[in-house]
């Protein structure tokens, strides 16, 4: 018997030391001794992420208990400022995780999204559904008024008990039930509509093997297509994708119009293809649910349910503001259209203009109307030099520096690491800058964290940010030469980034919080400084010379900015219409997926030659919760963007740092205390303006 005891015990030592084992080589479970404490991708594995989630929510979990179980009443820092702090575990891992499933996914990645998904949504409403939680923030919110709280901390305190209740916990016991069903099926029905979406990016391929099939294609398009199609193991053809610095070339210059044609309609099918990654039954049960959830929770649809929060307010508003956008932009894509119908018919083309010609004879007239040439542009604008152009626009307008890090880990080789040093030369941020696609990248562009700036034990710990785009490539000795829309777009995501370096709320649930359609002026406004001559002599340098931007060029850049405008703001609207009927509808099981966009459409005399920017199946944007009712909000910040940019203008110096200042102040820094319209008035003195948007629009 004693020996049968030693054995157990001995083999209980080797199990606990094998535990400790796994446990000290998973990075998730130790402090991260990298530079800046940013996340150690070079040692973090697949099988990691388990184990760590695992552990994190289990230890969220014990913080919850912790706050419910406090035998002292309820207050600001006991409750509020706890919960707040808790999940910071869960905070590191989801961050680290979920960026890498958007840029660097794999099956393995994506088979743990599956796993871990339901999880977390079961783990979150667990929390978001607690009545003993619920109950303790409900007493800190009906007594606020009386705890000495500062401004902040009243708007932490609203917020907090807010998100409580438009999460379901007021709700009856058997409602919070059927809710959390609710919230588990939805986020697998979005996992699973975003992995159909890349897997239909990934499955098409348009492969040429006759050269003569590549008439009217620039060089270095070839050679990209050469490239892709090595990478992909068919050396001696040409392959293009329905990635953007693939597919948009395409469809300007190719000569062949059946290609263009296959080319646009795999771009707009995707997800609507009737195969294993079809969308439309998984979109249309993700709209029922979301409309059974806002009916439980008192709201007629999802549409109100989201901007109720929003600045807009309520879906008439939003309405109301598209419908005024859309008269004078389908009007000017109508006089677009004419214009191109005119030149097929002069070239003797006996035919009548379809969507996938747009591309191709909107080329034609900018270079016969402007006398603009993207391949003229592209050599002033490297990769590096816009990263450049960029960070020189910080420094003018803030004053910051960035510094290369190489000795950063980074999860990709493409990847690089810039340290972010403020006015005074303290550490701002981390950011990493992740440029070209590649088959585990979800297609666009975008900027989040792995690590938001916080306040932890009363430190500041910077932020660590990332921004994501899917840029053209480098070809041969040809460095990634960008156009000028992969341009803006640079300054667009960085604009996010700096948002990212300067918010500095006390706490998390309000370091950086903004109506959604807010969160997009400080990206946009960026993109209005990209273009101006003072700042591209400083940054546009011919790649091979060195030489300047000349001023000729600028001058057909400027002269070319509200071309194809009608096209731009018609296929944007229209999507955005789309979004937010697909929101303020009944929609049944028997609903069409198809004919019910095609009838949208169709109300809003949306021309045939244009497809809306994105179509039901593929409109990653509405996927997930973050701009689902909500794709309207990039043309509602650009009526703030044009007229803050405006403000500039109006000084007389681009670059007016104590207007900057205030910008930061009111519009990034501050996002606890200043908060959407509030924000905007004290920075700009007074409600914006939408004729600035309208003319830089060239809608006026």
């Amino acid at each position: 018997m004693k020996k049968i005891i030693f054995i157990l015990i001995a083999f209980i030592m080797v199990l606990n030391a094998c535990t400790e084992k796994k446990v000290e080589e998973n990075p998730f479970f130790t402090e991260w001794n990298t530079p800046f404490g940013s996340p150690p991708f070079d040692q973090i594995e697949e099988d990691h992420y388990l184990p760590a989630y695992e552990e994190a929510m289990k230890q969220h979990n014990e913080e919850i208990t912790a706050i419910t179980k406090n035998p002292d009443a309820p207050n600001f820092e006991n409750t509020i400022e706890a919960y707040d702090q808790a999940g910071g575990m869960l905070r590191r891992i989801s961050a680290v995780f979920g960026g890498l499933r958007s840029a660097e996914t794999t099956p393995r990645l994506q088979e743990i999204a599956r796993e871990t998904t339901p999880m977390l949504s079961a783990h979150y409403n667990s929390i978001q559904l607690n009545q003993d939680l619920f109950q303790r923030i409900q007493d800190v919110y009906n007594n606020r008024e009386s705890l000495g709280l500062n401004r902040e901390q009243l708007i932490v305190v609203e917020k907090m008990f807010r998100d409580f209740e438009r999460s379901g916990a007021a709700l009856p016991e058997d409602q919070r039930e059927e809710l959390k069903k609710l919230s588990e099926r939805m986020s697998m029905v979005s996992l699973e509509l975003n992995n159909n979406l890349l897997a239909e990016n990934n499955g098409f391929q348009l492969i040429i093997e006759d050269e003569a099939d590549l008439e009217g294609l620039p060089e270095n398009v070839i050679s990209a297509a050469a490239e892709e199609a090595i990478r992909n193991d068919m050396e001696g053809k040409w392959v293009f994708t329905t990635a953007g610095p693939s597919r948009i070339p395409f469809l300007q210059f190719s000569e062949r119009r059946d290609l263009r044609e296959k080319m646009l309609n795999a771009y707009g099918n995707r997800g609507n293809n009737n195969n294993d990654n079809d969308n439309k039954e998984l979109f249309k049960e993700l709209i029922m649910l979301r409309q059974q959830m806002s009916e439980m929770l008192g709201y007629d649809n999802y549409a109100v349910y989201f901007t109720d929060i929003q600045m807009a307010e309520n879906p008439q508003n939003v309405y109301d503001f598209l419908y005024r956008v859309w008269e004078p932009s389908i009007k000017r894509a109508e006089d677009e259209r004419a214009e191109m119908q005119q030149i097929i018919n002069r070239e003797g083309g006996n035919f009548e203009l379809e969507a996938w010609d747009w591309w191709y004879y909107a080329e034609k007239i900018r270079k016969e109307k402007y006398d603009l040439d993207d391949d003229e542009v592209k050599p002033y604008f490297s990769i590096e030099n816009v990263t450049n152009g960029s960070f020189m626009l910080a420094n003018k307008l803030w004053g910051l520096t960035f510094e290369e890090r190489p000795a950063v880990p980074v999860y990709h080789p493409e990847v690089k690491a810039y340290e972010v040093f403020d006015k005074d030369g303290s550490h701002l941020a981390l950011l990493l800058v992740d440029p070209h696609p590649r088959p585990g990248k979800r297609s666009g562009a975008w900027c989040g964290t792995y690590r938001s700036g916080s306040y932890e034990d009363g430190e500041w710990v910077a932020p660590v940010v990332t921004m994501v785009m899917n840029f053209t490539r480098p070809s041969g000795d040809t460095p990634a030469l960008l156009s000028w829309d992969e341009t803006t777009t640079f300054f667009h995501e960085f604009g996010h980034a700096v948002h990212n370096f300067f918010a500095k709320g006390h706490y998390r649930r309000t370091s950086r919080s903004v109506p959604r359609d807010f969160v997009e002026l400080p990206s946009q406004i960026l993109e209005n400084w990209a273009g101006e001559p003072e700042l591209l002599k400083s940054y546009a340098f011919h790649y091979q010379t060195g030489e300047p931007i000349p001023d000729e060029l600028i001058t057909k850049l400027q002269n070319s900015g509200n071309f194809n405008q009608g096209f731009a703001n018609t296929e944007y609207i229209a999507a955005a219409i789309l979004d937010m009927d697909w929101h303020t509808s009944e929609i049944t099981d028997d609903v069409d997926v198809v004919a019910f966009e095609k009838a949208s459409m169709d109300r809003i005399g949306l021309i045939d030659e244009i497809i809306p920017r994105y179509r039901t199946t593929n409109f990653g944007h509405i996927f997930g919760g973050g701009y689902a009712a909500g794709y309207y909000v990039y043309r509602w910040a650009g009526v703030l963007d044009s007229d803050a940019f405006y403000a500039f203008k109006e000084s007389g110096d681009l670059f007016d740092q104590e207007l900057a200042a205030d910008f930061r102040k009111y519009i990034l820094a501050n996002n606890a205390i200043y908060e959407g319209m509030d924000a905007y008035r004290s920075f700009r003195g007074k409600d914006p303006s939408i004729e600035p948007f309208l003319e830089k629009s060239g809608l006026k």
